[in-house]
């Protein structure tokens, strides 16, 4: 794949939002209706923690009636299982590696344009409420409105040196990051979701365009910590993993790395059990959310107008393999949830066709009526087929806590995570969904295929070259903004 600078890539996208300008003028005749959409994204949600996912204990009431509602989407990726490198690419509709943005260190700023400000500029009103952790400033980023914005300080992470691998000196502290709290700990996400009820119940009838809503919470990321309410929801979530250290996947060099970096070998059982019973009741709190949303949009009659989609930046391992949080390309990092409502969306149906966060920006853009700039990932969630086995969905790697870079195939059953400086990883998920068997040695065909695939979306070893030294110019910035100034 070409490499696009940052100059090219923001030409690129003005001349896309131009072109789609004099598309929607030259044919508004026969244009489809203009829908709204509203979007909440939540943070490091697991998605087999759900009880529309099977999960035996987790209580998720709001995340079953919108999959009645509506569809839910099986196979849902995520760009890059870390909160800065997903959000950006989610952001500037570009995958990771050509946008550059590897890891949660910001010390370098870019300056590619947002999806917000270019469905503003196609005359749709964007919103944006909460968490925002990207490549630039929120106030930089276009939107019609910035409220509330959650922003990370420059210089962000500096944790991501990967030769050495940097050990973080707090990761075995964090194993105490759990349990109920007298002071309210939603307080952040309580005050976000308020202002979406308020946005809710006043903007919309002051718009005559279409506009675009997005929520975005933190929880129910680490620390698990909740109200005694939801503390004593889960008497029996205390339980463990039911694949430990001991397994083939959990002693990959890649799993070893992240255990070594977050310090997570040293967490007690007791640890393990109460991260564990505090992760449910911060998803229950987040399913309360989402209620309180679809309540706001019946109460105040937008259903009919407006698609309503839930997803999540990336997962969390839950101590699976002795892992926690992200950055592992293994399904309960990479894997996100997404159900969508809404006008023209069927109710009740499962989808098995994979699909990622690029899918849900472009049918942001397909719902309002917006034409996304060529070259930009993604194909709208409608324009899909329900259960295509042909088709390919891509994350990838480069953040903290591994020794290099990782990428992601998955097409029909098959995943392939390619590995620059270990083993490559193939399983079978329709018979290995747990990913306990390498079978990367024992059918080796599928292996090339699903590496075709991968180099027909990016070369891995340039690209992982180019983290390399990105990365590098990362830690360079940081150590340059330590010197003293010269006097």
């Amino acid at each position: 794949m070409k490499e696009v600078s940052r100059r090219e890539f923001i030409q690129r996208g003005t001349a896309g939002v131009v072109a789609a300008s004099a598309v929607a003028a030259s044919s508004s005749a026969q244009a489809p209706e203009r829908r709204n959409f509203v979007l909440l994204m939540s943070d490091e949600h697991n998605p087999f923690v759900s009880s529309v996912h099977g999960h035996p204990m987790v209580q998720t009431p709001n995340l079953d009636r919108l999959a009645a509602q509506g569809t839910m989407y099986e196979n849902m990726y995520c760009p890059s299982p870390l909160c800065l490198p997903c959000r950006s690419s989610f952001m500037s509709g570009r995958p990771v590696h050509e946008i550059q943005c590897y890891n949660n260190c910001n010390a370098i700023p870019f300056e590619y344009p947002s999806y917000g400000q270019v469905l503003r500029e196609q005359g749709v009103h964007t919103a944006h409420i909460g968490k925002v952790d990207v490549y630039r400033p929120a106030e930089d980023l276009g939107f019609s409105e910035m409220l509330l914005p959650g922003d990370r300080q420059p210089p962000g992470d500096e944790n991501i040196s990967r030769d050495p691998l940097a050990i973080r000196a707090d990761g075995a502290s964090r194993a105490g990051g759990y349990g109920p709290r007298d002071r309210n700990p939603f307080g952040g996400d309580d005050r976000v979701v308020e202002r979406a009820l308020e946005w809710l119940a006043t903007k919309p009838a002051t718009l005559d365009q279409p506009w675009v809503l997005v929520v975005q919470v933190v929880k129910p990321h680490f620390p698990h910590t909740v109200t005694r309410e939801l503390w004593d929801l889960y008497p029996e979530g205390e339980d463990l993993p039911e694949y430990g250290r001991d397994a083939e996947s959990a002693n990959h060099p890649y799993a070893q790395d992240l255990r070594a970096h977050f310090q997570t070998d040293q967490f007690s059982e007791t640890d393990t059990r109460g991260l564990r019973r505090g992760y449910l009741g911060c998803v229950t709190y987040v399913d309360r959310q989402l209620g309180r949303i679809m309540d706001a949009l019946e109460a105040h009659g937008l259903t009919e107008s407006t698609a309503l989609a839930y997803t999540s930046d990336h997962g969390e391992m839950l101590g699976k393999f002795g892992m926690w949080w992200k950055c592992s390309l293994y399904e309960d990092s990479a894997r996100v949830p997404l159900i969508m409502s809404g006008p023209g969306v069927a109710a009740g149906r499962r989808v098995t066709t994979p699909v990622d966060l690029h899918d849900v920006r472009a049918e942001l853009f397909a719902a309002t009526g917006a034409t996304q700039p060529s070259g930009w990932s993604g194909t709208a969630l409608r324009e899909l087929a329900p259960n295509d086995r042909d088709r390919v969905v891509f994350s990838e790697y480069h953040g903290h806590g591994t020794r290099s870079g990782g990428y992601l195939i998955r097409k029909g059953d098959w995943k392939l995570i390619y590995c620059m400086a270990a083993p490559h990883q193939l399983f079978n998920l329709a018979e290995d969904p747990a990913e306990l068997t390498n079978l990367a040695e024992a059918h080796p065909e599928k292996r090339k295929e699903l590496e075709s695939e991968l180099r027909a979306i990016c070369s891995p070893e340039s690209e992982n070259d180019r983290a390399t030294a990105s990365i590098q110019r990362q830690l360079d910035a940081i150590a340059a903004a330590r010197k003293p100034a010269a006097t």
